[in-house]
């Protein structure tokens, strides 16, 4: 069994509690794959708005 990257997981906290305001509880009881698609949903959402380079949430 292999773990998550703990820096990958703060990481992916982080951006979610802000752009959405959620608790760490809240953040912390999605399963990694949702937790990935809301990351990739908000970069999708910023490079549209941006024009920028890809993100390092984007899938």
């Amino acid at each position: 069994m292999t773990l998550y990257p703990e820096q990958e997981l703060y990481k992916e906290m982080s951006f979610l509690s802000y752009y959405y305001h959620w608790d760490y509880r809240t953040v912390m009881t999605l399963d990694h794959q949702t937790r990935r698609r809301f990351c990739a949903e908000i970069s999708a959402i910023h490079k549209e708005l941006n024009h920028t380079p890809k993100n390092i949430f984007e899938v």
